[in-house]
């Protein structure tokens, strides 16, 4: 052990003994307006070992992947316990979680992932591997108050448009290469060196991983932590369930490309509590694609996202655009969205759609939204379907989506273009059933973007105040 580790060891000794106690969350689902079935506590064996011991060196220069991987793997072998990450920048490439592991990083703790992308190369699939992930694994964590860096910079393409003349220097400065007449740059053949791996710019970017990305799991504890600069989504769970997400951080530049904060896809009792968003595209949003085989897990149901806060993002509370396999028992409540593109956002499609139904959504405070404070959309890209509304045949099985049965009360929000748009498809009926009660918008444009011939909202005691002077 070097003299820069053995400080660093003895520094955070404390934590190796250190046990964390599972908080109890069932006072939060009191008072709920529909029964929504609980998540129960995450607890991990008392016992712990420090990344350190394997070799871990956290000089921001040394590669760790090894030394955590192993430190994991060695824990898991004694039934689980605790990875402590002490102070330190720890450079790694992808980690993989096993059942009973949680990874506690220390305050100070930067985990910092490599910009090398041949180290998540996992053969001809159709995306890399994800920073962190984990399959088929039951009570797995990242916990503690440290940060969780994917390096997306190294990754993601960037719209002229969205940046700044010094900005778009910072990037060409890197390398990359431009394309559609200089209106967007890709990170391809940089100046770091790092060998890309795909034939083209655009096909690489579209193989681009998640920060935090898992399948099939049951029990995750999400607590404290940053997570920071994905090169694409940022925490997103697939066909889980009992998910804690706690008073995390999910942030990256307001334009970063596809930089989705959390993203809860086909997934089972789940509570977000407590979350901080900054992000470049959906804040929290809830998803369900088609039916997976081998899970029963399928479908969004018994969800409560309580005490947020989302400043940048595309929609601070979104729904879809995908929803095939149901969306249902959702309490978003006492959250609030400053800066955001759109506040509440219903989003869906011809082929993408499913049934939404049983949304609660109360007291939330908006300022400063750029579009509208609630809309509800059913023809989300649906030019890359190859689908026009109006030429549906109504004979043949499409995945129409349908919004009903969603409660939208207590909602203040001052500065929009529009209060409220809706639109659904001609010859469905998607969007029906929507109450929006008891509630304020002050608009700038127009109180509501309403089609009456697709979409059946009911309002009681709302009130739309003009803002002319914005």
């Amino acid at each position: 052990m070097n003299r820069f580790s053995a400080v660093i060891a003895g520094a955070f000794a404390w934590l190796a003994a250190s046990s964390q106690t599972p908080a109890n969350y069932s006072s939060l689902y009191t008072g709920l307006p529909v029964e929504v079935a609980q998540v129960t506590p995450v607890t991990f064996p008392d016992r712990s070992a420090s990344i350190i011991s394997h070799g871990a060196t956290g000089d921001a220069v040394t590669l760790n992947t090894a030394a955590i991987q192993g430190c994991i793997d060695s824990l898991a072998t004694l039934g689980g316990g605790t990875v402590e990450i002490p102070s330190g920048v720890w450079l790694t490439g992808p980690l993989e979680l096993r059942s009973n592991i949680c990874l506690h990083l220390a305050p100070t703790a930067i985990l910092y992932f490599s910009p090398d992308k041949s180290l998540y190369d996992d053969g001809p699939r159709s995306r890399f591997k994800p920073c962190i992930t984990a399959r088929n694994c039951t009570n797995i964590g990242i916990t503690g108050r440290g940060l969780i860096d994917g390096n997306g910079v190294q990754w993601r393409p960037v719209k002229r448009g969205k940046v700044s003349p010094t900005e778009w220097s910072r990037f060409k400065d890197m390398g990359g290469v431009e394309r559609n007449e200089g209106s967007m740059w890709y990170p391809w053949q940089l100046r770091s060196g790092y060998p890309d791996l795909a034939p083209t710019p655009e096909k690489q970017e579209g193989r681009r991983n998640d920060l935090f990305r898992v399948f099939d799991c049951s029990g995750i504890l999400l607590k404290d932590v940053t997570f920071q600069n994905s090169p694409k989504f940022h925490v997103h769970p697939f066909n889980s369930e009992n998910i804690i997400i706690d008073g995390i951080t999910v942030r990256c530049p307001w334009n970063a490309q596809n930089g989705d904060a959390i993203d809860l896809s086909d997934c089972h009792r789940c509570l977000i509590t407590g979350a901080t968003v900054d992000a470049g595209d959906d804040g929290i949003c809830l998803k369900s694609g088609s039916a997976k085989k081998g899970t029963e897990i399928n479908g969004v149901h018994d969800v409560l996202i309580q005490d947020c806060v989302v400043y940048a993002a595309h929609g601070g509370f979104v729904i879809g655009s995908e929803d095939i396999c149901g969306i249902e028992r959702v309490v978003c409540r006492d959250c609030r969205f400053s800066g955001t593109e759109t506040g509440l956002r219903f989003k869906s499609a011809i082929s993408r759609g499913g049934v939404t139904r049983d949304i609660y959504i109360t007291r939330v405070m908006m300022s400063d939204i750029i579009h509208s404070a609630v809309t509800f959309e059913c023809t989300y890209n649906l030019a890359n379907a190859n689908i026009k509304p109006g030429e549906v045949d109504q004979s043949k099985p499409y995945n129409i989506p349908e919004f009903t049965d969603i409660h939208i009360s207590d909602i203040v929000c001052r500065g929009c273009k529009t209060g409220v748009s809706a639109s659904g498809i001609k010859g469905f009926n998607c969007v029906h059933d929507i109450e929006i009660s008891n509630s304020t918008f002050v608009y700038t444009r127009e109180a509501t973007a309403i089609d009456p011939a697709t979409t059946s909202l009911n309002f009681s005691d709302v009130n739309f105040v003009a803002d002319r002077k914005q």
